[in-house]
């Protein structure tokens, strides 16, 4: 029961994550959307492959979940073919570049091994992969083949990923820093 009860948890911090993003990214970065759902930043994507890293199938579980809502009720809710295809693309791209994390980086329960140029190929990685799967859903619901969409989001969750994962591993350095200068 405390697994499962640590597994919901896991999954509403990605939900209430990806939501905060989204919406951060609405206030900072409208003015850069491209089409409806593609921008050149966007930061729920650092936010997709961060909860998938360190929650591992509960994160993409959530992303699942929160992909649906965002999809099914905010981007698309007229379309619900391409909501549920596209909310199942945006939590897979997360979970595949995790499990290559997994596989080729001996990612364990601790993102320890996640140095700077790891994080930044996982970064190219997820980004490339999210795009590619998109651009491959587009192809089967018939949309042919938008490749300048394809380039805007692959770009725009590369340059999200990474201000979402570096400012995550800024974030995570800052206590030690404060507390070398308290000890002064």
């Amino acid at each position: 029961m405390k697994n499962l009860l640590t597994q919901l948890v896991m999954m509403l911090i990605t939900i209430t994550l990806f939501l905060l993003m989204l919406v951060l990214n609405e206030w900072l970065f409208s003015s850069l959307e491209f089409v409806r759902g593609v921008n050149w930043i966007y930061l729920p994507a650092g936010v997709r492959l961060l909860c998938t890293l360190l929650f591992a199938e509960a994160g993409a579980a959530g992303l699942l979940i929160v992909s649906w809502l965002v999809c099914f009720l905010y981007f698309f809710p007229d379309d619900w073919i391409r909501s549920f295809g596209g909310g199942i693309v945006a939590a897979l791209a997360p979970y595949g570049t995790f499990c290559v994390a997994r596989r080729y980086f001996g990612l364990g329960a601790s993102l320890a091994q996640l140095t700077p140029q790891r994080l930044l190929w996982l970064s190219v990685v997820y980004a490339l992969a999210n795009a590619l799967l998109h651009l491959v859903w587009s192809v089967l619901r018939g949309d042919g083949l938008p490749m300048d969409k394809f380039a805007v989001m692959m770009l725009g969750d590369f340059s999200g990923t990474l201000i979402v994962l570096y400012g995550f591993k800024a974030l995570l350095m800052l206590p030690a820093k404060l507390n070398r200068y308290e000890l002064k």
